[in-house]
């Protein structure tokens, strides 16, 4: 299959916005990763951040990497970005990758969770009258912008709703969060947020 430019894709998309910034919600798996791309498309969009994940192993880790979200809006001072903090379900995540768990990071359970995320954001965006909804997943480089975004339009067909075509990674993005995220000394993981990223993490560790 031919791989699309979906950096390009979003650029289009951005040159034919009129003058009202129309209002997006941006599926946000952490501060650090939304910080260059808050930065990148604030200008041109009424943006919202959904802090959906109950893919992270621990309420723990969950909480501080949503509080990082809030405290990164106010450090960056972007006063029209607004923030929706959803409740942790942990289990929910585990019932929905149940038979997938011994798959590899970036594999087929992976796969499902983005899914699982971008789907109750496309919901929340339907429901609530947002005009395209997206994530920051793309900016790692870990993750298959190809993927991600088939499962956009996959959604945006199901739903009635505009996905945001993106690669958030291309342009040097992935460089400009970490640069950011020292910036304003934010916490950063070094795992995706599963216990199934921890455990495969740690035994890379153990390796080295």
């Amino acid at each position: 299959m031919k791989k699309i430019n979906y950096n390009l894709e979003m650029e289009n998309i951005i040159k034919n916005i009129g003058e009202n910034k129309p209002k997006l919600l941006l599926h946000s798996c952490c501060g650090p990763c939304s910080s260059a791309v808050l930065e990148r498309i604030n200008e041109y969009f009424d943006i919202t951040v959904f802090y959906y994940n109950p893919n992270i192993d621990e309420k723990e880790e969950f909480l501080r990497r949503s509080e990082e979200q809030i405290e990164l809006i106010k450090d960056m001072s972007l006063d029209d970005v607004k923030v929706v903090i959803c409740d942790y379900n942990h289990d929910e995540f585990l019932e929905y990758v149940k038979g997938f768990e011994k798959y590899r990071e970036g594999r087929a359970r992976c796969f499902k969770c983005y899914v699982e995320r971008l789907e109750n954001a496309a919901i929340y965006a339907k429901e609530n009258g947002f005009s395209y909804f997206t994530t920051t997943l793309s900016i790692s480089p870990h993750k298959d912008s190809q993927i991600l975004n088939r499962i956009g339009k996959y959604l945006s067909n199901k739903y009635k709703i505009n996905y945001l075509y993106s690669d958030f990674k291309k342009k040097n993005g992935f460089k400009r969060s970490v640069e950011l995220t020292t910036k304003y000394k934010m916490y950063r993981q070094d795992y995706c947020g599963c216990e199934f990223s921890k455990m495969e993490r740690q035994s890379l560790n153990e390796e080295n």
